[in-house]
């Protein structure tokens, strides 16, 4: 069996301060953005009323999620047919050191993109044009999470936390708003 690798020596608190920059970067960049898109493209593009309509568009957004999920199971695929030492699979050895960051990528891309699926479909459900402007600013937002998650996984901590708060505040928000939304018909 393939050990796992050896994680670097951290300096917590210093990777703590790097994350929370990193996450505070993130919140500047997703509230501006989002805001902005829900301001502006109703202005600019005409968004579906009907409710089967909203749900198709966010369907048809979130398959841009989707396919950094297909990227991301195509990474390690890859490295799986090339790699003697992963060939086999996850049930008969822990990933090489080549196939841990795609495998982590793998995993973290999937849980991100169930959570932002739901929370855009749910979003759709809502009535006016700018949670359809906060959808498609949020898939693009997610690109770029990914993005950079992925470019910053070998730093650590810090490195991943600009992308990863990118992928997911859009989503915390589309909760957010869904939730405040059901309270306010509920009373």
């Amino acid at each position: 069996m393939t050990k796992p690798p050896t994680p670097p020596r951290v300096d917590l608190p210093k990777e703590q301060r790097t994350v929370k920059l990193g996450a505070l970067l993130a919140v500047a960049v997703c509230g501006s953005t989002l805001a902005l898109a829900c301001l502006a493209l109703p202005r600019l593009l005409a968004f579906p009323q009907d409710l089967a309509e909203r749900l198709a568009f966010a369907l048809r957004a979130d398959l841009l999620i989707a396919l950094w999920v297909v990227l991301a199971v195509r990474m390690v695929a890859k490295v799986r047919f090339t790699s003697a030492e992963d060939n086999a699979g996850s049930a008969y050895s822990r990933p090489s050191v080549r196939l841990a960051v795609p495998a982590a990528f793998l995993q973290n891309t999937l849980e991100q993109a169930f959570i932002a699926v739901v929370g855009h479909l749910a979003l759709a459900t809502t009535s006016g044009e700018a949670p359809l402007a906060y959808i498609a600013c949020a898939v693009a937002l997610f690109g770029l999470g990914r993005v950079t998650f992925l470019h910053g996984y070998p730093q650590g901590a810090g490195g991943r936390a600009f992308g990863v708060a990118t992928t997911a505040i859009p989503t915390v928000g589309a909760y957010a708003w869904t939730l405040i939304e059901i309270a306010r018909d509920l009373v």
